[in-house]
């Protein structure tokens, strides 16, 4: 190989630069242990509110702004370092190890195990190094495709 990056990763598909920042943005949210406080009620000086549109949003954003400098300016193995600690995530929340949006995290499931199954057709270990993962997102996906008791997302 020549001392040339290689980029072929970056055509595999398109889905997780679009679908991932919203759903770990998601996942990523501080889960409060707590009910919200009441519509109207003041934050204790100091301190602002983990959850809301407001900060979802920059948690989307924030999330968005690391995908792209990935994209932009990283490698086939900060990539996949990346979907590691998403699949981290997801299977947290699948276990039941970790509270969260189970919307959020088949949605980031099934995204990065699409992703990591085109893995075969690319040179290089991406595909043998991504197999654990593949077998744990295979069970997480199983796992919150099933309607809770509850019935609820989270």
């Amino acid at each position: 190989m020549s001392g040339r990056r290689r980029l072929d990763w970056l055509g595999l598909t398109p889905e997780p630069e679009r679908e991932l920042p919203v759903a770990v943005a998601a996942l990523r949210a501080p889960y409060p242990a707590s009910p919200p406080p009441p519509p109207g009620a003041r934050a204790p000086a100091g301190e602002t509110p983990a959850a809301g549109p407001a900060a979802a949003a920059a948690r989307t954003a924030a999330e968005r702004r690391r995908v792209e400098r990935l994209v932009l300016r990283g490698s086939r193995h900060g990539w996949l370092r990346y979907l590691a600690e998403v699949t981290e995530l997801v299977t947290s929340v699948a276990e039941g190890s970790r509270p969260g949006d189970r919307a959020a995290a088949l949605l980031a499931a099934e995204v990065v195990l699409d992703h990591h199954r085109m893995l075969i057709g690319l040179p290089g270990t991406g595909y043998g190094r991504t197999a654990e993962d593949r077998t744990a997102l295979e069970s997480a996906v199983r796992v919150l495709r099933t309607p809770t008791p509850t019935g609820g997302s989270r």
